[in-house]
């Protein structure tokens, strides 16, 4: 008999520790391993994800304020948090939310959709008393309002305060939210120094200088308004949205922190500004292991960005001599959704990217040098996304055996021409699952209902939202509702969970990297972010999937500073917070 898990809280050395009970469930076989040239899709006991939006209050309608002209903006969002607001230890959920750009803010609010207030809306996560998931919209409660077109979300603890604050990208000016830390949020973008009135896409917190505080990166897509917008039409004659390279890229920004949460903006100097692309994905990681954090920018329909850390306050941008500017062909991608990992279980974090249909997303092997090759091909991931068009993606372990799995949320930015008088937004798409076995296999038509649904995808956030074990995705849905996909076959197995803390006892270990260490010296490593995917924020906390090795002998964190450090793991399995200075020192 396996065994399914619910998750009970304990305390552990005034630290929170939840482990997770067990019950037993029916048998199924597990599925043996395949070899590379084999197509053969796992047994699967029951929907991998179910939605639960609608049940647990999560109601949310994305509005895009299409009047026909077909602006560019309108086809981009929303973008998706999940992060722990009022810190009682579950994820909350913040989405953002588009307007009439013909109208503007005040007159789009009368052609929102009914029952759906306009604006970004915050939800708390209330679980009832059964421990069932329900959200209540918490909006009017936060105290701040929209200034502009939502595009992406980025998370992070700006002033080391122990509360997570928000940094909203738009159309229009971008809104940094600081948390006040009693539920309510302030904007402090003009204060704080980090606005940035062009069209930005992702951003990402990440201390670059190692400083202890976090910066800021954010990514900008082209120079588009109303003046330069122009009409563009399919093959067949239907007006249709433009492709970015029928606008100029704008170059991307770096704000540096001084500690207190005031930035400075230091692009010219270190570097960034130097080039200019269309950038839509963006994720930090120590791509060649020299200790310092490292840059990558998905760029649309232009070269990818590896921007390495100089350790001086500067960046070189290596993408072309590092093999990631372009596809094993030569070709640059419509890249979208990026995400950092170490699939292969080396050590190093390698680079997934979705991209437009008719292109195969690509995978990045690294070295451990900060050297690529793409290998998509050899992975089996090349023609299975040829007919979808990828946004928000990353490597999660979805059914905690040990190995890092992929989603792609999935929608179109053309119209699908056999949808045409079907739909009233003719785009789109079947979202997908790969399950990592020797190659990855896509069992999206083996994962339930969920999986089933062809919406416009855009953003998709990850993070264990029930408290069970296992990961869940939260996907925004450009022109349509907001979707939970609650895991249902992760809880069968065992996971830890680790949230890194910082020295004052705040949130913290951004950057961090930590390894679940086995018996007999094997180690599983997982890297601590909430940036990645597209437009997306999600869980800091490193999740380890413990279904083939068991019960881990010790968690190794390395922090970004240098200073690594041996915790012992009571329990085994659970979610553990661990606090740096708290661990037994050890030597590199």
């Amino acid at each position: 008999m396996r065994s399914r898990l619910r998750g009970r809280r304990w305390s552990l050395g005034g630290l929170p520790l939840l482990l997770f009970a067990c019950e037993p469930v029916p048998e199924t076989p597990a599925p043996p391993k395949t070899g590379t040239a084999t197509t053969t899709v796992p047994a699967m006991s029951g929907p991998v994800f179910v939605d639960i939006a609608h049940d647990s209050g999560l109601v949310f309608e994305h509005f895009i304020g299409a009047s026909g002209e077909f602006y560019l903006p309108e086809i981009m969002g929303p973008g998706v948090a999940l992060f722990d607001y009022d810190d009682d230890g579950d994820l909350d959920v913040y989405v953002t939310q588009g307007i009439m750009l013909d109208a503007g803010l005040t007159a789009g609010a009368s052609v929102f959709p009914l029952r759906q207030a306009p604006g970004h809306r915050l939800f708390r996560n209330d679980p009832d008393t059964t421990g069932a998931l329900k959200f209540t919209d918490v909006t009017a409660s936060m105290g701040v309002t929209q200034n502009a077109y939502g595009m992406g979300v980025a998370t992070g603890d700006i002033d080391n305060d122990g509360d997570t604050d928000l940094y909203v990208t738009q159309y229009g000016t971008n809104q940094m939210f600081k948390n006040n830390g009693d539920g309510t949020f302030s904007d402090i973008g003009d204060a704080a120094g980090a606005n940035d009135p062009r069209w930005s896409t992702s951003a990402a917190f990440f201390d670059y200088d190692r400083d202890g505080d976090l910066d800021l990166y954010v990514a900008n897509y082209v120079d588009f308004s109303k003046k330069t917008h122009q009409r563009c039409l399919k093959a067949t004659g239907e007006p249709d949205y433009c492709t970015p390279e029928n606008y100029q890229p704008v170059s991307d920004k770096l704000f540096q922190n001084d500690g207190s949460g005031q930035f400075t903006d230091v692009s010219s100097s270190a570097g960034i500004s130097s080039v200019a692309g269309p950038g839509l994905g963006v994720t930090a990681s120590d791509f060649n292991g020299d200790g310092w954090l490292d840059l990558y920018i998905a760029n649309d329909m232009a070269a990818n960005y590896l921007w390495i850390n100089e350790q001086d306050g500067t960046f070189t941008e290596t993408g072309l001599l590092s093999g990631v500017a372009f596809n094993k062909d030569g070709r640059v991608e419509a890249s979208m959704g990026v995400t950092a990992g170490d699939f292969d279980g080396d050590g190093d974090d390698d680079l997934f990217m979705t991209h437009l249909n008719k292109q195969t997303n690509t995978l990045y092997v690294n070295n451990g040098q900060g050297q690529f090759i793409d290998q998509t091909d050899r992975y089996g991931l090349g023609s299975s996304s040829l007919a979808a068009t990828g946004f928000g993606t990353a490597w999660f372990d979805v059914d905690n055996d040990g190995d890092l799995d992929l989603f792609s949320a999935n929608g179109g930015v053309i119209i699908e021409r056999q949808q045409v008088g079907a739909s009233a937004f003719p785009y789109a798409q079947r979202n997908q699952l790969f399950l990592r076995e020797e190659r990855f296999l896509d069992v999206t038509t083996r994962a339930g209902e969920a999986m089933a649904l062809q919406e416009v995808s855009r953003a998709a956030a990850f993070g264990d939202i029930d408290n069970d074990g296992d990961i869940d995705i939260v996907v925004g849905n450009c022109n349509g509702p907001l979707r939970v996909l609650q895991n249902r076959i992760g809880q069968e197995q065992l996971a830890l969970l680790v949230r890194l803390v910082n020295r004052s006892g705040a949130p913290g270990g951004i950057g961090a990297r930590v390894a679940v260490e086995f018996a007999d010296g094997s180690r599983l490593w997982r890297r601590v972010s909430t940036d990645g995917s597209y437009l997306s924020a999600s869980s800091p906390a490193a999740h380890f999937g413990l279904g083939k090795q068991g019960t881990p002998k010790r968690i190794i964190v390395q922090w970004l500073g240098g200073e690594e450090e041996v915790f012992a793991v009571p329990g085994g399995s659970g979610t553990l917070t661990v606090q740096q200075g708290h661990g037994q020192q050890r030597n590199q």
